[in-house]
C-alpha cells in the first residue's frame, strides 16, 4: 500500500489562555497540516511544571467546532483516567460533531505525579499496558452497541514502542503506530511489529506508520533526515505548536520537506 504523506502539528493545552490555544489550532488548519493533536495530560510537561494547563477531551470537543478540515485526535490519551465506555462514548459523541475526522490516539500512561495528584493507581508499566489492552476490547464493543453508532469505524492511534506488550497491543488494535525512535530503530521496531501481525493473522501494511518530530528532541527537521524517516515506513510526520508562543516554524518546516518531494 502506497500512503500519502500527513503533516500534523501537535498544539499542546499548556502556558496559555485558551483564545490562544484555539487560536493556534486554526492556524493549523490553515497552514495545511492533516491533523492536529494535543496531548492528555493535567500538567505541563515544558517549562513551569504548575503553570496554566488545561484539559484534552473538552479542548478535542471544542477543536471539533472550531475546525473544519482537519482530523484530530489526542497524543495520546491515558486510558487509566477514564472508563473506558466512557471513552468509547465519548469519542463516538466528538467524531459526530466533527463530521467523522476524530483519531482515538491512546496508551496506558506514564507521568506519575498526574496519577498520584488526581488519585488514579499508578502501578507498573505492565500493569497499565494490561489495562489498555482490555479497554480496547471494551471500546470495540461499545462502539458497536452505541446509538447513533460512530460516522465511520473510527481510527485507533496507539503510541510506544515496547516489544513485548506494546506493539503486540499496536498489532491487535491500532490503525497508526506512533513512536519517537530514530529511523534505525524504528526499523527495528517494525520488524517485531510484523512478527506480531503475522501472529494474530493482519497485515502489518494496514498500519500507518508515525513519528514525531522537531526541536524537543525527537528527531531533526534536516530534509536527510526525514527523508530517513520516510525510507523506513513513516507516513504520518508531527511536530509541535508549544504556548505560550505556539511558534509554527517546526510544522512549517514539514510542510516544505512534503512538497520539496513531491509527497503530497
Amino acid at each position: 500500500m502506497t500512503r500519502r504523506v500527513r503533516i500534523g502539528a501537535q498544539v499542546a493545552p499548556q502556558h496559555a489562555t485558551w483564545h490562544e490555544i484555539s487560536s493556534a489550532v486554526r492556524r493549523a488548519e490553515d497552514l495545511g497540516v492533516d491533523v492536529i493533536f494535543n496531548w492528555d495530560h493535567f500538567f505541563p510537561l515544558t517549562g513551569d511544571p504548575d503553570g496554566a494547563h488545561f484539559e484534552a477531551w473538552t479542548m478535542l470537543a471544542a477543536m471539533a467546532e472550531s475546525t473544519e478540515r482537519v482530523e484530530f485526535g489526542p497524543l495520546v490519551n491515558c486510558t487509566i483516567f477514564r472508563n473506558a465506555d466512557l471513552q468509547a462514548d465519548m469519542a463516538r459523541t466528538i467524531d459526530h460533531i466533527s463530521g467523522g475526522r476524530f483519531i482515538f490516539g491512546t496508551g496506558a500512561g506514564w507521568f506519575e505525579r498526574e496519577f498520584d495528584e488526581y488519585g488514579y493507581p499508578f502501578g507498573t508499566p505492565g500493569q497499565r499496558l494490561d489495562i489498555l489492552a482490555d479497554d480496547l476490547d471494551r471500546i470495540r464493543v461499545r462502539w458497536s452497541k452505541l446509538n447513533p453508532p460512530p460516522l465511520r469505524d473510527i481510527p485507533v492511534l496507539i503510541g510506544g514502542k515496547g516489544e513485548q506488550k506494546t506493539l503486540r497491543i499496536v498489532a491487535q488494535h491500532a490503525d497508526i503506530w506512533h513512536s519517537f525512535v530514530e529511523p534505525e530503530i524504528y526499523r527495528q521496531k517494525a520488524k517485531v511489529l510484523a512478527r506480531w501481525c503475522h501472529e494474530i493473522g493482519r497485515s502489518i501494511s494496514d498500519i500507518e506508520f508515525a513519528s514525531g518530530t522537531g526541536p524537543r528532541g525527537q528527531g531533526s527537521l534536516d530534509h536527510a533526515y526525514l527523508d530517513e524517516q520516510h525510507a523506513v515506513g513513516i507516513t504520518l510526520f508531527s511536530a509541535p505548536m508549544m504556548g505560550p508562543e505556539f511558534d509554527d516554524s517546526a510544522v512549517r518546516a514539514l510542510l516544505e520537506w512534503r512538497a520539496s518531494r513531491g509527497l503530497e
